[in-house]
């Protein structure tokens, strides 16, 4: 198995070797961007396993390189700036971003967090007890292919993004059952989420957009009023 590749974007050269050869002795293999221009063409010609991510570039801005990233592929995003305010971490989270981590980081966290959202992905795709079968089908007309991670409506491909996939996954491995919005960001980000919860809702409203019929009253992923979310759907594997 080939080792993850993770692509850094970052303009400060010295916080750029420090993450670049921090992470080669993990075991990571690396690309490098002085830029986001740079870093897009680069994933124009090489795929990567995960993006770290400056916001503050001198071309463009780390949310619309995210914010593109999210629309066009499921790769991990983890954000990384100076700044500090909690709405630039809710913005980050709320077009796409896995994970947020503020300069100073500590090189130890930094890694944590890579091989921790490595881990979710790897646990979503492994079956929760019994081997998983190619396809989930939903109400009979959305299939979920839990290997490429890859969702079809009525024999359309779905894109959804990185956090929409694993959230839907999550409900659909949980059918039925109720989860508070908080529960939802530790089990599908993956930490204490220092924000509001307005992160789920955001996520299950383009959920539903994208998978719900246009004309239908009833969704799959159902609000339970004081609580939070649960899927009611018929799952068949």
């Amino acid at each position: 198995m080939r080792p993850k590749r993770i692509l850094i974007i970052e303009d400060e050269e010295g916080i750029r070797n420090i993450l670049s050869y921090s992470l080669r002795k993990e075991g990571f293999d690396i690309l490098e961007a002085p830029n986001g221009r740079a870093g897009l063409m680069l994933l124009e010609r090489e795929c990567a396993d995960l993006v770290l991510l400056d916001v503050m570039l001198p071309d463009m801005s780390g949310f619309d390189i995210c914010r593109h990233l999210s629309a066009t592929t499921r790769t991990p995003v983890i954000m990384i700036t100076a700044k500090s305010d909690m709405l630039d971490k809710v913005l980050g989270m709320e077009i796409g971003a896995d994970d947020y981590i503020t300069k100073p980081f500590n090189i130890r966290e930094v890694v944590a967090r890579i091989r921790a959202i490595f881990r979710r992905i790897e646990l979503l795709v492994e079956p929760m007890e019994q081997p998983a079968r190619e396809v989930i089908r939903l109400d009979h007309r959305i299939e979920i292919y839990r290997k490429e991670r890859e969702v079809w409506k009525d024999g359309a491909h779905v894109l959804l993004t990185n956090k929409e996939y694993d959230l839907l996954l999550f409900l659909v491995d949980h059918n039925r059952e109720v989860f508070s919005r908080s529960e939802l960001l530790d089990k599908v980000w993956g930490f204490e989420f220092a924000g509001d919860s307005r992160t789920v809702d955001i996520h299950v409203q383009r959920i539903r957009k994208k998978l719900d019929q246009l004309h239908s009253s009833r969704s799959m992923i159902v609000t339970v009023f004081g609580i939070g979310y649960k899927l009611d759907a018929s799952v068949q594997t």
